[in-house]
């Protein structure tokens, strides 16, 4: 049965595999050995499926930023669906930008032309009603994602400022078309409560697959201005729980500390506890990578109602590294409040903007989608004292 897991695996299985680069034969090659450890491709896809490949599209960059699923990852798992005999198509709903433009910039949509696989509709939405839901009982998600037969979700190996990092469960966030994420940071500025959400997303939409591309990662400021870091690894698994747990051992960080494994847990989405999951493959201590940039400390919980003296010395907050900022705007289009939480300042408008961090929920959208690199994430003093 599609999408049933084998009665041999005891525990959660995770692929690790090996990869050195991107030349599209050992991406393929990679590709197919993992979906082999995990029972093979008809595991997750019949004849005539209409299967949804779901990559990080966060923006419009090049591949060589490592900011997107790489273009041979696509590539490679298109054509083993089709082999299978699927109808398959890819997408995904940037933070900012029209979908074709940023599969295009990112070389997504020359890779998938060369397999003749079509860029799907990601920008018209429908609302659902999911009860079973822990926090977000109504969903406004893309149509096409809904009615495919099957999603196979491609997340890129990333850290991230507000989940830690960016992996399996997030991925699906991008099925919330354009804007409407920005409702959802409005709405759930904690970061236990924005989790939860991105758990029922991902409970939802059930993606048959989840693969990450780890050949090369990113660390440092992610999702989007961090620094490439080779891994030269794939995961893939039917738990994206798990392949995220796994992903925060290779990393050396405990993976309780990612704000989405708990309810992921508590959901049954998944499992993260190590003694659960069963690692196929390539050994994890033989690509572990102990001195990965990440933020290892627990997210700090965050709520609008906190007194500004709270806020100021306890939680971290976005700020711009001026001489890099080019005064673009996409910080201010970004920011999900209104009035801003930053902006030029209103005695000179055509000036590079400032913060009000007494409005600012710090969901770091500004940092997220900043095509410069140019807003870090600043830890105040008190927490690193708590934190060092």
């Amino acid at each position: 049965m599609v999408g049933s897991s084998p009665d041999r695996f005891a525990k959660a299985p995770v692929a690790l595999v090996s990869c050195p680069d991107y030349d599209d034969s050992r991406v393929l090659a990679a590709l197919r050995r993992g979906v082999g450890l995990l029972g093979g491709i008809q595991r997750f896809a019949g004849a005539n499926d209409r299967i949804l490949l779901k990559p990080n599209i966060l923006m419009g960059a090049t591949a060589n930023k490592h900011v997107t699923t790489h273009p041979a990852v696509l590539k490679a798992a298109g054509l083993l669906f089709q082999e299978a005999g699927a109808r398959v198509r890819y997408g995904d709903s940037p933070g900012f930008g029209t979908p074709a433009g940023a599969a295009a910039k990112a070389g997504l949509a020359a890779a998938a032309h060369e397999i003749g696989m079509e860029l799907a509709d990601m920008s018209t939405p429908a609302q659902v009603s999911f009860n079973e839901a822990m926090i977000a009982k109504q969903l406004i998600l893309a149509r096409e994602a809904l009615e495919s037969d099957g999603i196979i979700s491609l997340a890129k190996m990333k850290t991230h400022g507000f989940m830690r990092i960016t992996g399996a469960v997030k991925n699906q966030f991008g099925c919330v078309p354009g804007i409407r994420k920005g409702e959802y940071h409005v709405k759930m500025p904690r970061a236990e409560h924005f989790a939860a959400m991105l758990v029922d997303v991902c409970r939802y939409l059930k993606a048959r697959l989840y693969v990450m591309d780890g050949i090369v990662a990113m660390e440092g400021n992610g999702p989007g201005s961090g620094s490439p870091r080779r891994m030269n690894l794939l995961l893939l698994s039917s738990d994206p729980v798990a392949l995220d747990a796994v992903f925060c051992r290779l990393v050396h960080m405990p993976p309780q500390h990612v704000p989405t494994m708990k309810p992921g847990a508590d959901s049954g989405l998944g499992t993260w506890a190590e003694g659960t999951i069963e690692v196929l493959g390539d050994e994890v201590s033989r690509l572990s990578c102990p001195d990965f940039q990440v933020v290892r400390e627990p997210a700090v919980l965050f709520d609008t109602s906190f007194p500004y003296y709270l806020k100021k010395w306890l939680t971290p907050h976005p700020a711009i590294d001026y001489p890099r900022c080019q005064n673009c705007g996409v910080c201010t289009s970004v920011c999900p409040l209104e009035p801003k939480a930053v902006r030029p300042p209103a005695s000179n408008p055509d000036a590079k903007p400032v913060y009000d961090y007494k409005r600012c929920i710090r969901c770091y959208c500004c940092q997220e989608m900043c095509p410069h690199g140019a807003i870090f994430i600043k830890r105040p003093i008190l927490s690193r004292i708590i934190h060092p």
